[in-house]
């Protein structure tokens, strides 16, 4: 049975940052880093089983846990909520990483959590880690360029009815050779179909197959 150990760390201007570490039962040396969205958390189905399919390939699995839904970020801008996502990921991963004897990465972002992502790949331990764009906000300048410029091998999901698409720009990234990218017909931000319950499954599918061969 995997071992789950919570824990928080002080984050952006003092707030607390909540983290679950879920270690398998006979150690590895491998590392799934989950960055989720504002909304979107890591008990939302892409998350959960991505988790699933990472543990049962006897990888460990860090959840960052940031809650910026609740009131005390009400006030802040984006601008602001971007320092503080990094700022905070960068705390949790510092406490947790650095020093410990991973020695393969896998970073999964979706949505906000792209953000952070688009800064973390520059940490020398993650020269060579597994990327996972999960509808990354191609509208900021800064995530679009760590991706188009990122030499890490990474996945991309986005469907044409986000929000954050821009076709341009996923063009871009599909060209990539080290980036494999799926972009899905009328789907959203959440990545829920608007054809229906059935197409929802049929995308969140295709995710979770991707994920766990990559």
């Amino acid at each position: 049975m995997p071992k789950f150990e919570k824990g928080t760390v002080q984050g952006y201007k003092g707030m607390q940052v909540p983290f679950e570490f879920i270690k398998t039962e006979e150690g590895t040396n491998s590392l799934a880093i989950l960055l989720p969205g504002a909304g979107y958390t890591t008990s939302s189905p892409l998350f959960h089983y991505s988790t699933e399919a990472f543990l049962n390939r006897s990888v460990d699995v860090l959840e960052v846990n940031y809650q910026y839904n609740n009131e005390a970020y009400d006030e802040f801008s984006m601008e602001e909520l971007s320092e503080a996502i990094k700022h905070d990921v960068k705390t949790v991963l510092d406490q947790e990483i650095e020093g410990s004897s991973y020695e393969h990465f896998y970073l999964i972002g979706k949505s906000l959590g792209t953000i952070a992502m688009s800064t973390e790949l520059q940490r020398p331990a993650f020269r060579d880690a597994k990327a996972v764009w999960l509808t990354p906000l191609f509208q900021r300048d800064d995530v679009f360029q760590a991706m188009l410029h990122s030499p890490n091998e990474g996945l991309c999901f986005i469907g044409d009815a986000d929000r954050c698409y821009i076709k341009d720009r996923y063009e871009q990234i599909e060209n990539k050779p080290n980036i494999s990218a799926k972009l899905f017909s009328n789907v959203d931000h959440s990545l829920d179909s608007r054809d229906g319950v059935m197409e929802s499954i049929g995308a969140l599918e295709c995710v979770i197959n991707e994920i766990r061969k990559f």
